[in-house]
């Protein structure tokens, strides 16, 4: 069984509340201002590749937000549902967290959202670090999806 000490469970609603924060960013601004979230190192892997720094990372956004921006159904309503959070310290500073997305989205689905099911269920797994601020900020992210709705 884990045990925190007081100032790891601090630690520990901060970083809830990052992860928080991360999943809002995407469902309300997708990504936009992902780069508040990061540091400016960050090894983001997404869309089939790693991208290295809160730049590249800001980028793959932006494009992704022009891309679908261009398309008949714009922008799609999307929802990032977080569980099973697990945080392992590996000092004061550094934790690597593990937990499961359900993710919700409009795009590609006719019926808009008037539907109920998730397109994607996954596993994640995030280094988090703190900054001079005191700050906890994303370093590393990955995510697979474990069951995904098929398209169409």
């Amino acid at each position: 069984m884990t045990k925190f000490t007081a100032e790891q469970a601090h630690a520990y609603v901060e970083i809830q509340q990052l992860i928080g924060d991360w999943a809002f960013e995407l469902d309300h601004h997708h990504g936009k201002h992902i780069a508040d979230l990061i540091t400016p190192d960050c090894l983001y892997v997404i869309g089939g590749g790693a991208r290295k720094g809160a730049e590249a990372v800001t980028k793959w956004y932006e494009d992704r937000i022009a891309r679908l921006s261009a398309t008949a159904e714009g922008l799609p309503t999307q929802r990032h549902a977080i569980m099973n959070l697990r945080v392992r310290f590996r000092n004061a500073d550094e934790a690597s967290l593990t937990f499961n997305i359900i993710q919700f989205t409009t795009r590609g689905n006719p019926m808009g959202t008037q539907h109920s099911d998730p397109r994607a269920f996954g596993d994640a797994r995030i280094d988090v670090r703190r900054n001079a601020e005191g700050h906890w900020l994303i370093a590393m992210f990955d995510a697979n999806s474990s069951f995904r709705k098929a398209r169409g």
